[in-house]
């Protein structure tokens, strides 16, 4: 009788094991899957979409050239979609900033393919800058986590949101399609363009700078207001190295506009045509001035402590000692807020120097 009892308990274990095991498999062999119908899926959501964006232009114009081809949907949704896989398969957002990053990297796409190479670039060099040396961030950081590479959908506003109201307006009003930077000719899109530019620029190089400036500086930032020596991962910090990154990082944002420019617009228009490579240096302006307007911003109306453990905090509390600023915005505000000004700033800031190349 007992033995009975005994086999049957095990059969019972081996059967559970068996589910789980079974709901394992059938689990990842969905999320491997996955890509292959969401690719499947977008031929036929990219013959839709251009399908009603060509009855639309029957029936508010004669005019078939805002007519986005076939093509250009395909690609403008395929690769967004790539880009969502890889990003939740590396961990790089999670599924709703995936969700969010992947109407945003449509928008971009479909209005000019340099503001998607923009968004690409931020994308995976600020990923490998928020996880490299993470171990040395978990010292003096009280919210890190290991999965913090992970972007949320507020995140995805607060980064890209600027870029794709702005891509919203180019699409509008000045139609699909990669032009080059012309503020003589072809005022609006280079305007336009140039803000997108900047707006990347400016979060990717704040986040080269956070993230890459923490670790590579010797010694402890200085306080942007006041000159003072402040802990590692003070909101308002600053050091050379930071800088210097946060230039870096806007420079790779408008190599990768000036390469997209450069390969995907007619060479007889490039030839009449200003020089297009300013477009680099301008990012790498982007990244500096949207670093330092970002560390303005929170050394300011961004709450910085450090608790009993030496960890810095962001809100006041019990055991401890604030350091700047005041509780009004976080980071996520701070960083939105300074890619608003810097995309706003650099097109007159680029209009104004172009010329000097």
């Amino acid at each position: 009788m007992f033995c009975r009892i005994w086999f049957r308990k095990d059969l019972q274990l081996l059967n559970a094991r068996i589910l789980i095991l079974e709901k394992t498999m059938e689990e990842r062999t969905i999320y491997k899957l996955l890509p292959v119908l969401l690719c499947a899926l977008a031929m036929p959501l990219s013959m839709l979409l251009w399908i009603g964006n060509f009855a639309y232009s029957k029936i508010a114009s004669s005019n078939q050239d805002n007519v986005i081809p076939p093509t250009r949907w395909l690609f403008s949704i395929l690769v967004p979609i790539l880009l969502m896989v890889y990003g939740l398969k590396r961990k790089g957002v999670n599924k709703s900033g995936a969700a969010l990053g992947l109407i945003c990297a449509v928008i971009l796409s479909i209005s000019s393919h340099a503001f998607l190479a923009c968004l690409a670039t931020f994308f995976f060099s600020s990923s490998r800058a928020t996880k490299f040396r993470s171990h040395l961030k978990r010292k003096f950081e009280e919210d890190f986590k290991e999965g913090e590479g992970q972007r949320n959908w507020a995140q995805v506003i607060c980064n890209a949101g600027m870029a794709t109201q702005l891509a919203l307006l180019y699409l509008l009003d000045c139609g699909y399609g990669e032009r080059p930077i012309d503020f003589i000719q072809l005022y609006r899109s280079s305007w336009l363009g140039v803000g997108i530019m900047g707006a990347f620029a400016c979060c990717n190089g704040d986040t080269w700078a956070s993230e890459l400036g923490t670790v590579l500086s010797r010694g402890d930032p200085l306080l942007i207001t006041s000159g003072k020596r402040v802990p590692r991962g003070t909101n308002g910090g600053v050091s050379f190295v930071g800088l210097v990154v946060s230039f870096a990082g806007g420079l790779a944002i408008g190599a990768s506009y000036y390469l997209t420019i450069r390969y995907s617009v007619d060479s007889k228009i490039l030839s009449n045509s200003p020089n297009q490579w300013p477009i680099i240096v301008f990012g790498g302006v982007a990244g500096l001035l949207g670093s330092i307007v970002d560390s303005l911003i929170g050394a300011t109306l961004q709450y910085s402590g450090i608790d009993a453990s030496g960890k810095i905090v962001e809100r006041p509390g019990k055991n401890v000692r604030h350091i700047s600023g005041v509780r009004i915005l976080d980071n996520h505000s701070v960083n939105l807020i300074s890619s608003i000004i810097t995309g706003l700033s650099m097109p007159s800031i680029a209009m104004y120097f172009w010329g000097m190349f």
